[in-house]
């Protein structure tokens, strides 16, 4: 008679709140909004959020991603273009009205408040201190908001130890959205005790949703065998996240974009799993890594809650008269 050899338990800690946040479900919303409405092509400048499969599924839907606003043939200037929601420098619009395009502004409403405390800080006469990370799009975006010169990039707390100021007594910071709480607040720590008189934020900058996901990971990565996160090697708010896991305790986490990632020669065995995504990533691959542990083990889940997120962005007015099937929010969603 064959027998069925018995599977290894898996308890899965599913973090709750993770996966997409209100400015991402804007953004891809924005995407396919624009494509029912006008058709496509759609432009869209850079990735719309930072992750393939969403990228991939637009493209599918007859969106055409682009680095330049150049890269626009002729042809096709009446054609929609979609600024991604990392946010862009000023810059962009301007070149866009310049070439008579039709834009259509997807950044995170949660980027453009950083965009605006950045200016008011100026405005009262202050050097701006952007904590974050050198090449990435919503740092360009940010620094592309004031005039050359108005803005230094502080990357780490040797960067706070080294800047000098033309007036110390005139600083005011603001800090990319995505970053790590803990590795942010050292940083501004450093800042200040060199500096007094700085200036903080009206609100706080880092948004709600990478606080959120940080939080959740911290309760569920101690004891954990394996922590993974699932999400895209450029997504910010992601490769934080496998950060936190392993400070939090877990014995090893790993950033993954798809289950075909999943390294099982490394993992070994184990008994706890923590599983988070990052803000850009959709639930649809959450499940698929789950159905692969399942298919490797006797799993077990158990939802972590830490957070409950009610935050919803609407999309721009002229997209408000569009709407959406069940099919369409269905991949707004990630699901």
């Amino acid at each position: 008679m064959p027998t069925t050899i018995a599977k290894p338990p898996l308890t899965i800690r599913l973090c709750q709140p993770r996966g997409f946040c209100a400015g991402v479900d804007r953004a891809i919303q924005i995407v396919v909004l624009a494509l029912k409405k006008y058709g496509a092509p759609v432009y869209v400048r850079h990735e719309i959020v930072h992750n393939r499969y969403v990228v991939e599924g637009l493209q599918n839907l007859g969106a055409v991603f682009i680095e330049e606003l150049h890269e626009i043939p002729a042809e096709h200037r009446e054609c929609p273009v979609v600024f991604s929601a990392h946010g862009v420098p000023k810059s962009v619009p301007a070149d866009a009205e310049a070439r008579n395009l039709f834009y259509l502004d997807a950044t995170c409403p949660l980027v453009s408040k950083v965009h605006k405390q950045a200016m008011r800080h100026q405005r009262l006469g202050r050097h701006v201190l952007l904590i974050g990370h050198a090449g990435h799009p919503e740092v360009i975006g940010t620094m592309g908001q004031l005039p050359e010169g108005a803005v230094t990039l502080i990357e780490s707390e040797a960067d706070a130890l080294t800047f000098m100021p033309a007036d110390p007594t005139a600083l005011g910071f603001v800090t990319q959205t995505t970053l790590s709480v803990e590795d942010t607040a050292g940083i501004i720590r450093t800042l200040q005790k060199r500096f007094p008189d700085l200036q903080a934020s009206a609100a706080e900058s880092i948004c709600y949703a990478t606080t959120n996901r940080q939080e959740a990971v911290k309760e569920t990565a101690h004891g954990a065998d394996l922590f993974l996160v699932v999400g895209a090697p450029n997504s910010s708010n992601s490769r934080r996240l496998v950060e936190v896991a392993e400070r939090a305790g877990a014995r090893m986490s790993l950033l993954v974009q798809r289950a075909s990632e999943i390294p099982w020669e490394r993992i070994g065995a184990i008994a706890t799993l923590g599983l988070s995504a990052g803000a850009s990533a959709p639930e649809i691959i959450v499940d698929e890594i789950i159905d692969a542990f399942r298919a490797r083990f006797d799993v077990s889940v158990e939802l972590a809650i830490t957070a409950t997120e009610t935050a919803d962005f609407p999309v721009m007015r002229v997209l408000r008269d569009v709407e959406l099937t069940a099919a369409d929010m269905a991949f707004v969603n990630g699901a």
